[in-house]
């Protein structure tokens, strides 16, 4: 091998290394689809905070744990059914999904505080699998001294996603890009002292 060019073994270990913090730096990355676009002509509200406000601490990991209350308007003439998805969007590791809902009737209009983690509603609708592993609400849980936003999404579909109970974030939202005819969206924040 002699007249070969040989990087100096300095050099390789220090490229290894780079290597290996570059796949370290995002483990658990939580990448996949993110909310599905569609008309913005639904809204979403909640008695419990308003657009951008911050969430109440009852709905979160450092209170009861409790979902939300949720209202929407009308959907759409052909709605079928409704999905709602609540995410993190500043979570270190990626988009953290707090909660799925799915085939929900198109005749509802609102949740309740406090749904059940079941993974069917008792009046309909199931819920899928969120990044806690867990069936059902995840409240806000961000590392503490950050200020996170949660973003809750309704939306109207053409039909019901037809998945099984406990579906991820990724079977969900594909079903939810391939049906969606309109979406409604809500803000809220969330900082845990330090």
């Amino acid at each position: 091998m002699d007249g070969v060019n040989r990087l100096p073994a300095s050099l390789c270990v220090v490229g290894l290394l780079s290597l290996a913090l570059i796949a370290c730096a995002v483990p658990g990355r939580r990448a996949g689809p993110e909310l599905p676009e569609a008309p913005a002509t639904m809204s979403l509200t909640s008695p419990a905070f308003a657009e951008g406000a911050e969430i109440p601490k009852r709905f979160t990991c450092d209170g009861d744990n409790r979902s939300p209350p949720l209202a929407w308007s009308d959907p759409p003439e052909g709605t079928r059914a409704l999905g709602l998805v609540m995410d993190d969007p500043d979570a270190p590791g990626g988009t953290f999904t707090h909660w799925l809902v799915y085939d929900l009737s198109a005749d509802a209009r609102s949740l309740p505080e406090g749904v059940p983690a079941g993974r069917e509603l008792p009046g309909g609708g199931m819920q899928g699998e969120n990044d806690f592993g867990r069936t059902g609400y995840g409240g806000p849980c961000p590392p503490r001294g950050e200020q996170h936003r949660y973003r809750f999404a309704i939306y109207a579909l053409d039909a019901p996603l037809d998945l099984p109970p406990g579906a991820g974030r990724a079977a969900v939202l594909e079903a939810i890009a391939s049906h969606a005819l309109a979406r409604g969206m809500l803000t809220g924040t969330y900082r845990r002292g330090e």
